[in-house]
């Protein structure tokens, strides 16, 4: 019998207040009682009956016929029913709400979010959730390099990147050299492409759009930034790659990029300290 999954079991007693079910009539295996109200009608004594067995409020185990969200190692978006001091609380289905501890939480959730979660028994086999979803991401993806993907950012790490469930299911990394310096949280939903599948499957994302989109896409913003201040930029080609990043929000091959982009169509000028918005 296992917690946190279905299992088949037959019925080998029955009381007023539900039935007990074990894995054979023999009864010399564990029983788990199936209250009155999730019996079939029609049920007797050696009947199968398939159910959801977890724990109760008092970590006693006990079955059920109703179906929840997920099961153990799966993952499901749940929504937040709950929060107290001692963690959240998540409807999947059930009487009884499923607990997400504070340490399993990538960002401090609020009542009526909705956050994708996977299924584990913590030390007490009781059935928690977690928000650190990485090892229960498949990594069979469908996707080829090039595709466009959306997906769930649960975690940023500062010596990896942000990590991100494609489709609340497969494994998805964008590395931390593609991580803007700001502007990416934990509980986003991102459009990205994938630049890299690992021979794990394992994926890897750029929030970049494809170049000629991207150039496109960067100089218009660039002269957008140069008119909201006042039609000047005080960076230039040579200007070093964090002061570039602090002003305009872009690596260095961006802004040089954009910068050649807007100089060709004659949109702006080049200045000894920096560009300019070209005047007619």
């Amino acid at each position: 019998m296992e917690i946190g999954k279905y299992n088949t079991l037959v019925m080998v007693q029955k009381e007023e207040f539900g039935v007990y079910l074990s894995e054979t009539m023999s009864g010399d295996k564990e029983k788990v009682l199936l209250p009155k109200k999730w019996v079939p009608g029609d049920m007797e004594i050696g009947d199968p009956v398939s159910v959801f067995v977890y724990k109760d409020s008092q970590d006693r185990p006990v079955a059920t016929t109703m179906k929840p969200a997920l099961t153990l190692s799966e993952m499901a978006k749940l929504k937040v029913t709950d929060v107290t001091k001692i963690g959240a609380f998540l409807d999947w289905g059930l009487e009884k709400d499923l607990f997400l501890p504070f340490r399993e939480q990538t960002f401090r959730v609020k009542k009526n979010d909705e956050v994708p979660v996977a299924l584990y028994l913590d030390k007490s086999e009781r059935l928690c959730a977690t928000m650190k979803l990485y090892p229960y991401l498949s990594l069979r993806t469908p996707y080829s390099v090039g595709d466009e993907v959306e997906g769930y950012l649960y975690e940023v790490s500062p010596n990896f990147g942000a990590f991100v469930a494609v489709d609340d299911k497969y494994s998805a990394l964008i590395p931390k050299r593609e991580v803007p310096s700001e502007g990416l949280q934990p509980g986003m939903r991102i459009k990205a492409r994938v630049s890299r599948i690992h021979e794990d499957g394992k994926m890897d994302l750029d929030l970049r759009k494809k170049a000629y989109l991207q150039m496109e896409e960067d100089s218009d913003r660039l002269l957008s930034l140069i008119r909201e201040n006042g039609g000047k930029l005080s960076v230039h080609d040579k200007s070093s790659p964090e002061q570039i990043r602090s002003v305009t929000g872009m690596s260095k091959n961006e802004f040089k990029r954009a910068v050649g982009r807007l100089y060709k169509q004659r949109r702006i000028r080049l200045l000894e300290d920096g560009i300019a918005e070209e005047t007619v």
